[in-house]
């Protein structure tokens, strides 16, 4: 059973070392479990576990290999149907709402209450709302869910004072995973790593030192003595370019999700944005909708764009062969003498930093994905995932 939980873990993406599993045997050989599913599920979680983004992984693991085996604590499914009551809590009269939420007693033994758990699991056959000894809804039992006694075990419904030792048959961790898509919060937080601080020798000391403020009174016998320093400006310029159209219409909201995070961000002294459909060519558009005559000539982005702004280029990388090497491969716009290639080379060329974020990147080079493995070739090439992202900021900042 255990050597079939380390592979299924293995499977998931956790990284388990063999020192790992053998101080789980040696917590289960010291009973430090307690013979219980639950105290073994925890138990193992602290020690195979490194960070809170793998929660998700070891939950999905070892629902795949324990999700068939009874226990006391088992929930059955009518008995689920019994506490689904979610709609009654609307129906509440504020009379109601104020005697749910006294909380009789705060000083929880939580063994007692899941020895209860178990019991009334044993003898409980029919529905129960309200009331102070059966599992069921909007009681005074700390079994159940809506009711109003902190500090139970909470079956069904959803969550509401966030204090219950278990919550049975919830993902509450798949949100912490750093392998899927992005939403703005995390773009933001991903583009805070992105920030480079210069200070300017032509302005004047405006703002307080407060290092050198407390060194200086130190060194002046406790006497204040204010020491200023120049202020410091931000100096990253960044260039984000963005495939729109095709394949790329599923991440439509991924995209805008990015491209308000990087707008609404103070970290940078100035953002550019282009759009190109596939690949890059001779015409960068200035809207998604990558209208022909909307439209700026590449040749102009990098003789006004400097090679000091840091690109990040966002696309799929799914083209035709043809779109890649063919001088007359860009069916929507001119290709200006060159293939998709030589565009991409050039700008490569052109830039000292650039990243290319994949929404949908595979691992390996498939034959039907020709030209994503020719593109990786050019770029450092990342999925636009939580890590991915993290991974992209700290290629950009790498001198």
């Amino acid at each position: 059973m255990f050597t079939n939980f380390f592979y299924t873990c293995k499977a998931k993406g956790l990284d388990i070392s063999l020192t790992e599993w053998i101080a789980l045997h040696d917590a289960m050989n010291k009973n430090l479990c307690g013979s219980s599913l639950t105290g073994f599920y925890y138990t193992a979680r602290a020690i195979l576990v490194k960070s809170e983004t793998d929660f998700d992984k070891f939950d999905m693991a070892f629902e795949e290999c324990f999700k068939g085996i009874k226990t006391e604590n088992t929930i059955t499914d009518r008995m689920l149907e019994w506490l689904d009551k979610s709609e009654m809590q609307e129906l509440l009269h504020e009379e109601e709402r104020y005697w749910l939420n006294q909380v009789e007693d705060m000083h929880v033994d939580k063994e007692d209450v899941e020895q209860k758990f178990k019991d009334r699991l044993k003898e409980q056959d029919s529905e129960h709302n309200g009331g102070s000894y059966w599992i069921g809804t909007m009681g005074k039992t700390q079994f159940g869910n809506m009711g109003g006694n902190i500090g139970g075990i909470r079956v069904g419904g959803s969550t509401g004072y966030q204090s219950a030792f278990a919550v049975v048959g919830a993902r509450k961790y798949k949100d912490f995973r750093d392998d899927k898509m992005l939403d703005n919060r995390q773009f933001q937080m991903a583009f805070r790593k992105l920030r480079q601080f210069s200070s300017k020798l032509d302005i004047p000391k405006t703002e307080l030192d407060i290092n050198g403020t407390i060194d200086s009174t130190c060194n002046n016998g406790g006497f204040l003595k204010l020491e200023w320093e120049r202020p410091r400006k931000n100096a990253v310029k960044l260039l984000l370019l963005m495939d729109s159209g095709g394949t790329m219409i599923p991440f439509t909201k991924l995209l805008n999700e990015l491209f308000q995070a990087i707008h609404k961000s103070n970290h940078y002294k100035d953002v550019k944005s282009y759009y190109f459909h596939n690949c890059i060519y001779a015409k960068m558009y200035k809207t998604p909708e990558c209208e022909n005559g909307d439209w700026v000539d590449t040749d102009w982005m990098f003789r006004n764009v400097d090679s000091d702004y840091k690109v990040i280029i966002v696309g799929d990388a799914a083209m035709a062969p043809e779109e890649l090497y063919s001088k007359t491969g860009n069916y929507r716009g001119p290709n200006g003498g060159l293939s998709g290639e030589e565009w991409l080379l050039l700008l490569k060329q052109h830039y000292k930093k650039v990243v290319w974020l994949n929404p949908k990147m595979a691992p390996g080079e498939a034959p039907w994905r020709e030209a994503e493995t020719a593109v990786k070739k050019m770029f450092p090439m990342y999925k636009l995932t939580v890590e991915g992202l993290n991974e992209a900021m700290v290629k950009l900042m790498t001198k």
